[in-house]
């Protein structure tokens, strides 16, 4: 493998996990095993440290090619729980608001959820890496100043109930770059007039790469220790 002329490599990405920690555990283990110090390596698209799944790594002169991996249709399973809302729209924050869901049904759930196909419009979350002025919203968020953010246009491919055990829902989505699931959850919940938020998120695709067909990082040591390495005179 020549990680210097690019390679392009697929993760799970553990629960907890930032998408830069899998892309620093990747980076140390292929230097070490190259005898290197350094070299370029960066993933196609942020995944939460709430989320788990598909991260796309690249290295070397491969890196060029994040911009067109990141563009690539991703799929997800998410699991919302109705009723209640919190300041992230997922776990990391604390629920903020109960609502009532004695008047939810499963057919009006998968009614509501067909008036998320085809183009919408969603607001990025306030918790996201979004800049605002030259900052990242999160950042704004969390010192407790107010985010406005501008709705983008989006491509939802596919939106599937997959379960239906309320106040939980499980469903799946197919979706263009910059879907925010924890968005959707939000607007679904809005729509379903209950309110809802993450409990779990897994991405199962990146454009025809699939989760069963990823690496866990934790194992990325012993795989590359197996691996015949191009090792170049510099870096």
């Amino acid at each position: 493998m020549d990680f210097k002329e690019g390679e392009i490599l697929c993760f799970d990405k553990p629960l907890g996990w930032t998408s830069f920690k899998v892309v620093g555990h990747v980076r140390y283990h292929i230097c070490r095993r190259m005898g290197v110090k350094k070299l370029k390596v960066g993933h196609a698209g942020t995944l939460d440290p709430l989320a788990t799944g598909v991260v796309v790594v690249c290295t070397g002169k491969a890196t060029k090619r994040i911009e067109e991996l990141q563009a690539h249709t991703k799929e997800y399973v998410a699991t919302l729980r109705l009723g209640a809302t919190t300041p992230s729209y997922d776990l990391e924050h604390e629920i903020d608001a109960t609502y009532p869901t004695g008047h939810i049904t499963r057919e009006l759930v998968e009614e509501t959820l067909q008036r998320f196909t085809g183009e919408i419009w969603q607001v990025p979350p306030a918790f996201s890496a979004c800049m605002v002025n030259g900052t990242r919203a999160y950042d704004l968020a969390r010192r407790g100043e107010e985010v406005e953010l501008k709705p983008k246009l989006l491509v939802i491919d596919e939106i599937e109930l997959l379960s239906c055990n309320l106040p939980d829902i499980t469903i799946r989505v197919v979706c263009s770059k910059g879907t925010y699931i924890r968005a959707l959850a939000r607007d679904i919940g809005e729509a379903l007039q209950s309110g809802a938020h993450l409990t779990a998120l897994r991405r199962t695709r990146v454009g025809d790469i699939r989760v069963e067909d990823c690496l866990n990082p934790l194992d990325f040591k012993d795989w590359i220790d197996k691996q015949d390495v191009c090792v170049p005179d510099t870096v």
